[in-house]
């Protein structure tokens, strides 16, 4: 067997390293010096790898780890590596050559007293897919000689012509030698630019991928045959680290194993257990002495840190170092939460406007005012009894802090800034595509997943058709017809359980309600209404919370049994699924209040019962939209604290202290293995592994739409929101940076399904707030009034317009008060809040004209609004062009430039075949005027002159 030597220090007998070489790479025309060897490494590592970062030789960089479990034979771990590479060896030798140590490996097989089968079937299948690596060009190494025991890895490096070849398959855009100027502006807004620029530096990243580019390389997708056109002077720099993990991972994926029943990729093996992770390494450490400078470090020290939070992000060395898809998100989220800067700064002048006219406000006054001495019907049966609507003056004052003109304009104000922030991000984006190369970029089908291709093939198998027809199998909707009854079935039952639980969060809340109303001390009920609401909302917080995560793995589940083809389609189906049972677990309570509440209550006398014992709970007397305000809050912001920030700090931190733990406990006692220094790849391995954006997305879409969906009932929601995306965006850089391993660059020129979720949340947020201005809110009542009913223009008498009442004789038997002498007196007539015909009118009780009045009012005002605010936003959206015009300039100037390159490629190479053809013209002419052996001796050529060729 030959050994190339160009990757050996020590003689292989020494080290206890097996190295073969696999004549397949010279079938496919590789010349022996480039061959591929699949290599053990020695007990002591090698400073000159780095730690892991490189082969044991020091030269190839390790592009892609394998990690898998082994368990080790009585005869040691050097006897099984020697039996493992024999195997492999056997695919590349000829049947007839007898294999070096074969007879060593059937006498270990025959002294085992006991064989794993399942071991021994996973380990075939690595040798064989791992062989289907190396005759694809991959170079291999392994690494058994490990800190974490029973635990291997195999390192992947691309070799340049790989590199070279995938780049080309998947037109990869790379720069070229010709560099053009960008467009600057001139004039006024050159000067503005240049005052924004310095008045902004302090808050730039010290990053050189941040500073402002005044030329830039033209870009054009990789060929091997046009490789004069790009810089090629460093090839180890070409393509980067994100790169190079990317073209791995595509082999990697397309590359199968068939000893199973089944063809099967990467992903498939993982999911079987054959290997148990696969993941790119980190550039190389992020704090500690002595560390070479790296983009993990640079990106801890100007991103992941919660002292640079008032810096912009560096999301050109994001995308570099992680990818497109990562880029676009923590873009996406940092436009966001500049947008919240002007939204909270105007909700805040609400909310003090609010606070300014409280004293002025005369039907808050009116309700304050003892003097008016309005006795109010009892709020429950028997237990309750007659009080003074003057108690409930702090819930009113209150109500008008948020509950104001103001709530409308703000209202107005956030469905514009909605629009306008779809449209910001989308030229935000078509900016990024630019930079990134990405203008004319198109998402190709993806590769099956596993379990579709296995799913097919169990299909093909139960019907009688030849092998060759396997591949025409597809899932049809019949084969999915149980999955789509389950899913449908399934979500509905999730719904249904989320209205149970709000249900039975509101039985809580009638029954504590009559129970904290027996109460025999002045204080306990007078704050029974308080108590009750904070507590339910307490319950309701964790309640949502748990469900959160059960839906989860619902959604999950419910789609992996619809056996999606592709993973983009895998993980639009589970956003999909996911956003809508998460969406109803989060704001069903909040429709509730701001809906239901106080809607179906009757009246004294005639109150609506569920279960003929509870009575339906009302409003406060200055409306709902104050415990809308309160449920809003306090869900918003518990989920955020807890849900966001809480457990995505607490949560990894602990898997990590339970992964540490185990593997203390597995570590062996020998100090010289103790005092070893980690690998790369085994520091990687113990960070928890990247499970995609989903979870990132989602929380933040839910909070765009607490701060969208009900804005009318609490304008400081957008503050509320920018202070969370401060440390989120920070908190989410430091778990990408330090706590997961580095996943592998996607490529994305959008951020894909979000964008559409957004805009159809920004749609509903404006007929949700037309809803709650009009029905949640005083406002329409208060409008009505005062231009149909006042009697001198102003407010005063709203209140008691407000309120009908009520001949205390006309109770059913059993639910007047025990005791009506409570307020010290003997009450004939109680007020309460609707709009019905009093006792001494002929059709008493029933609902009066003023109500229909304010009916009507508040269904056109539903009309006005919504339709004013909807061509509003889709003016600002009209009026706003997606891409921004120097952009689409700079656009048009690449083409025109690459045209420009290719033509003077076609010039000068014909230029090149007329000097030929002129070189040889005049030959000719030499010859026709000297004799023939002059002409060949001029010539150098042993032919005549006239049988020269003419024609390159």
């Amino acid at each position: 067997m030959r050994v190339n030597k160009k990757y050996s220090c020590l003689p292989a007998e020494e080290k206890g390293i097996h190295i073969i070489n696999i004549r397949a790479i010279e079938d496919i025309g590789y010349d022996q010096h480039e061959s591929t060897l699949l290599n053990s490494l020695s007990k002591n590592p090698d400073a000159d790898c780095k730690y892991g970062l490189y082969f044991r030789d020091g030269k190839r960089k390790v592009d892609y780890i394998l990690v898998y479990h082994y368990k080790k034979s009585s005869a040691g771990k050097t006897l099984t590596r020697r039996v493992h590479h024999n195997d492999s060896s056997a695919r590349s030798t000829k049947q007839d050559q007898p294999l070096p140590g074969k007879a060593v490996q059937l006498e270990m097989r025959e002294s085992e007293p006991h064989v794993d089968y399942h071991e021994d079937d996973k380990r075939f299948r690595r040798e064989e897919y791992e062989g289907n690596l190396v005759e694809a060009g991959l170079e291999l190494e392994r690494d058994e000689d490990t800190k974490i025991h029973g635990v291997g890895f195999v390192k992947i490096h691309a070799p340049w012509n790989v590199l070279c070849r995938e780049a080309e398959f998947l037109k990869l855009k790379m720069p070229t030698k010709k560099m053009y100027q960008i467009n600057q502006t001139h004039g006024l807004l050159k000067k503005i630019n240049s005052v924004i620029q310095k008045i902004t530096e302090p808050i730039q990243p010290k990053v050189a991928e941040h500073k402002p580019q005044t030329v830039k390389r033209l870009s054009y997708p990789f060929s091997r045959e046009k490789q004069h056109l790009f810089d090629l002077s460093d090839r180890d720099s070409f393509f980067d680290s994100k790169t190079r993990s990317t073209i791995v991972y595509e082999i990697l994926k397309r590359t199968t194993c068939t000893k199973a029943k089944y063809s099967m990729g990467i992903t498939s093996l993982l999911a079987n257990g054959v290997y148990s992770a696969a993941y790119p390494l980190h550039d190389g450490d992020y704090e500690g002495e002595n560390i070479e400078p790296n983009d993990r470090k640079l990106l801890c020290e100007e991103w992941a840190s919660y002292g640079v939070f008032y810096k912009y992000q560096p999301i050109d060395l994001v995308r570099k170092y992680f990818g497109e898809k990562i880029g676009l998100y923590f873009a996406w989220l940092g436009v966001y939460t500049q947008m919240l800067i002007p939204a909270s700064i105007v909700g805040i002048i609400v909310f003090l406007y609010g606070c300014a006219t409280v004293d002025e406000n005369i039907p808050s006054m009116e309700m304050c005012d003892q003097r008016n001495n309005i006795t109010m019907c009892p709020l429950c049966d028997r237990t309750c009894s007659y009080w003074k609507m003057s108690s409930a003056c702090a819930t009113a004052r209150a109500s008008h802090l948020f509950d104001n003109p103001a709530t409308v304009f703000f209202s107005v104000f956030m469905a514009l800034w909605a629009a306008t922030f779809m449209e910001h991000w989308k030229r935000k984006q078509m900016r990024l595509n630019y930079r990134w190369d990405l203008t004319g970029f198109e998402e190709e089908e993806d590769h099956p997943r596993a379990e579709y291709e296995a799913k097919v093939l169990e299909k093909s198998l139960r019907k009688e058709h030849k092998q060759k027809e396997t591949d025409k199998e597809k899932l049809t909707w019949k084969d999915r017809f149980p999955a789509y009854l389950t899913n449908f079935v399934g979500i509905i039952f999730m719904v249904g359980l989320t209205f149970a639980i709000v249900f039975g969060v509101i039985i809580y809340r009638i029954s504590t309600a009559a129970a904290l109303a027996i109460s025999s001390t002045p204080s306990g009920r007078s704050s029974v209404r308080v108590t009750v609401t904070a507590t339910a909302v307490i319950i309701n917080l964790v309640v949502i919370i748990i469900l959160d995560e059960v839906y989860g793995c619902i959604a999950r589940w419910l789609t992996q049994i619809e056996v999606p083809k592709t993973d983009k389609n895998f993980e639009e189906r589970l956003i999909f699924k996911a956003f809508l049972l998460k969406f109803v677990n989060a704001y069903t309570p909040i429709f509730y209040v701001a809906f239901f509440k106080g809607r179906f209550v009757g009246r004294p006398g005639d109150y609506v019962y569920i279960f003929h014992s509870f009575r339906m709970e009302e409003c406060a007397p200055g409306g709902c939209l104050m415990e809308l305000c309160i449920q809003l809050s306090i869900i918003m912001l518990g989920k955020q604290l807890i849900q966001n920030n809480l457990f995505e700090i607490g949560i990894p931190k602990m898997k990590k202290f339970i992964r540490y733990m185990k593997l203390k406990r597995r570590r062996s006692l020998d100090h010289e293995e103790h005092m070893k220094k980690k690998q790369r790849y085994e520091v990687d391995y113990n960070l928890e592994p990247f499970a995609g954006l989903t979870p990132e997305y989602m929380e933040m879409i839910i909070q765009f739409g607490f701060v969208t969906l009900f804005v009318a009932s609490f304008p400081l929601a957008p503050l509320f929101a920018l202070l969370n995306n401060i440390i989120e965006i920070r908190l989410d850089a430091k778990k990408f940076v330090t706590e997961l391993r580095r996943p592998v660059a996607v490529r994305a020129k959008d951020i894909g399904i979000w964008y559409n979720i957004l805009r159809g949340i920004g749609k509903l947020a404006v007929i949700i707030n037309a809803f709650v201005i009009s029905f949640t809110s005083d406002f329409i009542p208060r409008l009505v009034y005062l231009y149909m009913y006042s009697e001198n223009g102003t407010m005063h008498g709203f209140v008691n317009h407000t309120l009908s009442s009520f001949n205390v004789s006309d109770f059913q038997a059993g639910t007047a008060p025990n005791d009506p002498m409570d307020l010290g007196y003997e009450v004939q007539i109680c007020r309460y809040k609707d709009y019905r015909e009093p006792p001494w009118s002929e059709n008493k009780y029933d609902i009066s004209k003023d109500f229909w009045a304010v009916l009507a009012a508040r269904l056109a005002f539903v009309i006005v609004f919504q339709n004013l605010v909807m061509f509003m936003s889709d003016f600002v959206d009209w009026i706003i062009p997606d891409i921004p015009k120097d952009i689409s300039q700079q656009i048009h100037k690449e083409k025109v430039l690459m045209v420009e390159v290719f033509m003077r490629e076609e010039q000068g190479k014909l230029q090149m075949l007329e000097t030929w053809k002129d070189n040889d013209k005049k030959k000719g002419e030499n010859c026709n005027n000297h004799s023939p052996r002059l002409c060949r001796s001029r010539s150098g050529s042993l032919s005549s002159c006239h049988s020269y060729p003419l024609d390159v």
